[in-house]
């Protein structure tokens, strides 16, 4: 088992000095999410200051992207951080698709899992020189010239990981990814009923197996050095599973327990 930590800093200036401590506390990976800031960025940083850890992003928004954009900055910050990064993905929902982001919302699994393909394409093409000729239902890459072109790193395509809830999307992560990322709102009997189920279904797919596939997952953690940090912390682990709760896309997990939508009897 490895043990990773949020890379949760003010500002770019502070990521150096957070990064190289969490790597002294002995840590195994630093994880950015893009919530307020772009998840790329401090990973760069956090790449010049150490030595030892995995960088990731947990999770990176996929569809507010194309699968160009998205392959140069694997490219560049697995090769930059000599084969430490992984490229953790996620969805979003419909409304922060398309009214944060404005970008088009379609099927998200199947548009998902032609994401990756579209991006190993790239990268097949750019470290193998395979030629690029991607043609699919969302996405066309057929253009390819050598000033475009980086050429083959010595460290490879960087891992995928996907985050998922829903059984499509965990079926697509254990198709074409290297890693799930279980959602931080998923339960233990929802993990063992119905996340693995999905997961294994979709390894199946492709023929693969749980040999060299990660599973990863935050944690809500409610920790303090006084009464008044542990309450404060209980407020806000309970502020975000309220959060997730109110997100239909997440209601699934509800209703696994019986907790869906309660009606005045």
């Amino acid at each position: 088992m490895k043990v990773d930590s949020g890379l949760m800093v003010q500002g770019l200036g502070d990521v150096g000095q957070a990064a190289r401590e969490l790597e002294e506390l002995g840590y195994d990976g630093l994880l950015t999410a893009e919530t307020s800031h772009d998840p790329f960025f401090p990973l760069l940083l956090a790449a010049e200051h150490t030595e030892r850890v995995e960088i990731g992003t947990g999770i990176a928004v996929a569809f507010a992207r194309n699968p160009m954009t998205l392959a140069n900055i694997g490219y560049d910050l697995q090769s930059f951080s000599k084969g430490r990064f992984i490229l953790g993905l996620g969805s979003q929902i419909k409304p922060h698709i398309e009214k944060r982001f404005s970008m088009p919302w379609s099927r998200p699994a199947a548009r998902m899992r032609e994401m990756v393909n579209a991006m190993r394409a790239i990268w097949a093409c750019w470290n193998d020189g395979e030629k690029l000729d991607f043609r699919g239902e969302f996405y066309k890459h057929t253009l390819m010239t050598p000033f475009f072109n980086p050429g083959r790193s010595e460290f490879g395509a960087p891992k995928v990981f996907l985050a998922a809830v829903g059984e499509l999307m965990t079926e697509v992560a254990g198709e074409v990814c290297d890693g799930l990322i279980v959602h931080g709102f998923t339960t233990e009997r929802y993990l063992r009923e119905v996340t693995l189920p999905a997961l294994e279904r979709g390894l199946a797919k492709a023929g693969r197996d749980r040999s060299s596939y990660e599973v990863t997952g935050p944690l809500f953690v409610v920790t303090g050095t006084t009464e008044e940090e542990m309450s404060n912390a209980a407020r806000m682990v309970k502020q975000q599973i309220a959060f997730y709760g109110s997100t239909p896309a997440y209601r699934g997990v509800l209703d696994l327990h019986g907790w869906g939508i309660c009606r005045p009897t």
